[in-house]
């Protein structure tokens, strides 16, 4: 492996966390998986959206920086690589979307104190996904207060992500997993772990299952 530090992005639903867990387990590797599910404010978000997004993200920043914080200054002697399924700068975008405009030039300030604290990946993995698709695995997943987000949503979402993706410079490794199911297919996964053999340069990097 060339890699000690791999982050796996993509929009709600895109199948990220599955993919942490693969590859985890693949490579004998420690993952680092976001615990979206002890956010309190997040079933109420999806409910009133304008009440609840500002306590959404700030909490959600502080766990995902003390969980990234906890990791790097623990390193496990037996599994030098990492891998987790999410970027400290995901924050970042959905705040972009769901704050107004005053509250997120606060976050954005809180952001960049705490951002450079927390190591760069050496590669990302974006999983890119349609939005008809999202929808797809949304409903199969099933949790309840994410059964009805728009489609203009995911949308909006997914555009913060490519914008992000384009101006930045880290190795990025785009799949497109329109119709695809590694979790399934072992000849797709393969290919993820193949892919993961080579070096990168910075920019975007396109592979197709």
């Amino acid at each position: 492996m060339k890699y000690k530090f791999i982050t796996i992005e993509g929009n709600i639903g895109a199948g990220k966390t599955t993919l942490a867990r693969m590859l985890g387990h693949h490579f004998q590797a420690r993952v680092m998986l976001e615990q979206f599910a002890d956010n309190p404010f997040l079933p109420k978000f999806y409910e009133n959206p304008q009440q609840y997004a500002f306590p959404l993200e700030l909490f959600f920043l502080a766990e995902r920086y003390q969980q990234m914080k906890s990791f790097f200054a623990q390193p496990d002697l037996f599994s030098q690589l990492l891998i987790s399924d999410y970027l400290l700068v995901k924050s970042l975008l959905f705040a972009r979307v769901n704050l107004a405009d005053d509250e997120f030039h606060l976050f954005n300030r809180l952001f960049h104190i705490i951002h450079p604290q927390i190591p760069q990946p050496d590669i990302l993995i974006y999983l890119y996904a349609p939005i008809w698709k999202l929808q797809e695995n949304i409903r199969k997943r099933n949790r309840s207060y994410e059964q009805h987000i728009p489609d203009e949503y995911l949308e909006r979402i997914q555009e913060m992500y490519l914008q992000y993706i384009r101006q930045q410079s880290l190795p990025t490794l785009m799949i497109d997993v329109s119709d695809a199911d590694f979790e399934h297919r072992s000849k797709e996964f393969q290919l993820i772990v193949q892919a993961l053999d080579r070096e990168y340069t910075p920019g975007i990097h396109y592979l197709s299952l």
